[in-house]
């Protein structure tokens, strides 16, 4: 019996037990589902509670109404923090891992949600998740992106290189630079690794933890050199959306999130990431929105004062029409089975509950897409909150990634159903 007839004979018996259903979808890519994603979104400056959160009974508030068009695809969580992570606006560094103590001599950071979920679903990918960032200026929390060895990931500010990254092909002189410089990466790890293997036997049992956790770097950032070398020769998907230029102008934060949002869309779109984060920075900038006039810090510091109340209200108001437009972008955006929206979860939300008095506790969140159950309000006690990492493992779970524990967390989050 030849090779051609056993496959054949094979696969009749296959089909006749029903296993048939089991094999890969040869030649049917076009039927498949498409991914799941993640969107992670941070704004450092947080939201006045007051207007954020639905009072007591009523279904919305002054801020959910801006998302009125959207509210069937989105859930509000009140009532959860991370415990232990304080610090002030150091906190921003742990929306996404919930390392406890931020600001301290002694404070490591720990594995950021995003990574985690990258590792899990985003490997088959060009970029196994995007670290992005409007600000101005460097601060806190930049990027919300860690590795396992609790080193932050740079943030890609500049909405042109990360449109060149995507999707503009090098031509074959700078694909060979590319390639050296890799490759040259590499030489330098072999270098180091190289002396750190000779520094270990001598190191002290104090150092041991620092000298693991560099180990660990540098074995993530080996794993990321392979990938690019694979990726550098395959072609880059093509998208009907220019070239964008970067804005000068640091106060149009406005305009720079709507154009990384268009990019969030396309990057998702073209599957050439699942997992994105993006810090929008409104420290340092006055916001080009009507009836704003001051610098966005100073205005979460507002001591009650109506008129600063006032004027913060059109900054977060206006941030939150802007994710009104990331979300009907990816509701608008049809795929097999559904919506972008619908495959994407797209958390949004700020590790200040308060900036005013710099309170870590009661976060205002909103968790919309992904295939939950949404429309609702999910209230825990705002004194004694329930963990945030609880929220990560459901949304964890929601990306089909097996676990039951993140950070701080006490199980799946209640109430939230798939």
């Amino acid at each position: 019996m030849n090779v051609l007839h056993a496959a054949m004979n094979r696969r009749h018996f296959l089909r006749a037990t029903g296993a048939f259903l089991a094999l890969p979808l040869l030649g049917r890519a076009a039927e498949k589902l498409p991914p799941k994603r993640l969107i992670a979104i941070h704004v450092p400056l947080g939201m006045m509670p007051q207007f954020f959160f639905p009072q007591a009974g009523e279904p919305s508030s002054p801020y959910l109404d801006v998302l009125a068009a959207h509210r069937a695809q989105f859930t509000v969580v009140s009532g959860l923090s991370h415990p232990g992570v304080d610090g002030n606006h150091h906190a921003g560094q742990c929306f996404l891992t919930g390392a406890p103590h931020p600001g301290q001599p002694t404070f490591r950071n720990s594995l950021s949600l995003d990574q985690l979920a990258a590792e899990k679903i985003g490997l088959e990918n060009r970029f196994p998740s995007l670290a992005l960032t409007v600000k101005n200026g460097d601060h806190y929390g930049d990027s919300l992106s860690v590795s396992r060895s609790g080193v932050g990931l740079p943030a890609e500010a500049s909405p042109r290189r990360l449109y060149r990254n995507l999707f503009v092909a090098g031509t074959p002189e700078e694909k060979a630079a590319t390639l050296r410089r890799i490759e040259a990466g590499g030489s330098v790890l072999d270098l180091v690794l190289e002396k750190a293997a000779r520094l270990e036997k001598s190191v002290a049992p104090e150092d041991r933890a620092r000298l693991d956790q560099y180990f660990q770097s540098v074995r993530e950032l080996e794993g990321r050199l392979q990938r690019s070398i694979a990726w550098e020769s395959r072609p880059k998907p093509k998208v009907e959306f220019p070239e964008p230029k970067d804005i000068a102008d640091a106060n149009e934060v406005i305009e720079k999130s709507k154009l990384m949002f268009d990019l969030i869309r396309h990057a998702l779109q073209t599957d050439s990431t699942r997992v994105v984060t993006l810090s929008l920075s409104t420290f340092s900038v006055v916001p080009h929105v009507p009836g704003v006039k001051s610098e966005t810090h100073g205005l979460t510091h507002h001591g009650n004062e109506p008129e600063k109340i006032a004027e913060l209200r059109q900054i977060e108001e206006a941030q939150l029409r802007t994710f009104a437009y990331l979300l009907q972008m990816l509701a608008d955006t049809r795929e097999t089975g559904g919506t972008l929206l619908d495959h994407t979860q797209v958390l949004y939300g700020s590790c200040l509950g308060n900036a005013n008095s710099h309170s870590t506790r009661n976060l205002p969140l909103i968790l919309a897409g992904g295939g939950f159950k949404h429309g609702k309000n999910l209230a825990f006690d705002a004194t004694n909150n329930a963990p945030l990492a609880n929220l990560f493992v459901s949304m964890l779970q929601g990306l089909d990634v097996e676990t039951d524990k993140f950070a701080s967390s006490t199980g799946p989050l209640a109430g939230l159903g798939a």
